[in-house]
């Protein structure tokens, strides 16, 4: 597949994960109206959609409907929006800026942006209730996996290891751990959860929960990157935000040209891992490809 032929699967995708969130999500109008109005304003204020794109992509892969992935790809899309909200709160990273959009603080008040962050949260588990039992896996399966992504040692524990280093001289392992945690553990979830909704085996799962730990990692090497080499308008986030507050990224620890020889070390990695499922597994090879050479 060419570059063009992947940008119109992912374009395809994004839009119907849209949908499906404009259908899952109060309408903006259901009363308390603001609160669902502050909900919407980050979940639809663009971004790559890379998680919910990848659950689907997973469940194709195992040979599953993309439509009955819907669900939890709608699910871990709004985990990690919430996460996103509260952590562009003044008492987090304090930022103004998020996918080229004012932060949800920022529109709406903080106050507001917290309680529309735990809205967020709460509505991911009611849609991934909604997900279609299989086989080998039930509703209690998914909705502990989407669970065990967020809690307060991976998503959560992240978030506190991340705060907690600034400043700090970290290893590389140090690091690591935190974006294991932090970035890794959710993008392994989604995979995960696209697989399960279409009944993979343990193989499959196996396959892919190793496929996503070392591509989360090495996607949080091209986001460190990215951070001190390109423009706030690029990345519709501030730019240089990590170094302004001394937080501990790959490119502080290692270098750039070093953080660029990681990043594709970690991809390596990660399709060694896709061999397992042969060629099914093309599509998940082309957007790791993909995320690797991406420059916001």
């Amino acid at each position: 597949m060419s570059v063009s032929d992947l940008k119109a699967y992912l374009r395809k995708r994004q839009r119907i994960v849209d949908t499906a969130l404009r259908r899952f999500l109060p309408k903006p109008s259901v009363r308390p109206a603001t609160v669902h109005r502050a909900m919407r304003h980050p979940v639809f204020a663009g971004g790559k959609r890379l998680r919910p794109v990848l659950c689907l992509a997973a469940a194709e892969c195992c040979g599953g409907a993309s439509e009955e992935a819907l669900a939890p790809a709608c699910a871990v899309e709004l985990i990690h929006t919430y996460s996103l909200v509260h952590d562009d709160l003044p008492c987090m990273d304090n930022d103004d800026l998020r996918r080229g959009k004012p932060t949800t603080h920022v529109a709406y008040g903080e106050g507001v942006a917290v309680l529309a962050g735990d809205a967020i949260l709460t509505e991911a588990f009611a849609i991934i209730a909604q997900t279609p039992e299989c086989k080998r896996y039930r509703t209690r399966d998914y909705v502990t996996e989407l669970a065990f992504c967020a809690d307060s040692r991976r998503l959560i524990g992240g978030q506190i290891m991340d705060l907690e280093a600034e400043g700090q001289n970290l290893s590389k392992a140090q690091l690591a751990k935190i974006h294991e945690a932090k970035t890794a553990a959710l993008l392994t979830s989604s995979l995960r959860l696209g697989a399960m909704s279409a009944n993979a085996t343990p193989r499959q799962l196996k396959a892919l929960t190793e496929f996503g730990k070392s591509l989360g990692l090495a996607f949080q090497v091209i986001d460190d990157i990215l951070d001190v080499t390109q423009s706030t308008a690029t990345l519709g986030k501030t730019a240089g935000k990590d170094a302004q507050v001394d937080k501990a990224t790959y490119p502080g620890i290692l270098g750039l040209e070093k953080s660029r020889q990681e990043a594709h070390r970690l991809t390596g990695k990660a399709l060694s891992a896709l061999e397992a499922l042969g060629p099914n597994a093309t599509r998940l090879d082309e957007i790791a490809h993909y995320l690797l050479d991406r420059d916001f």
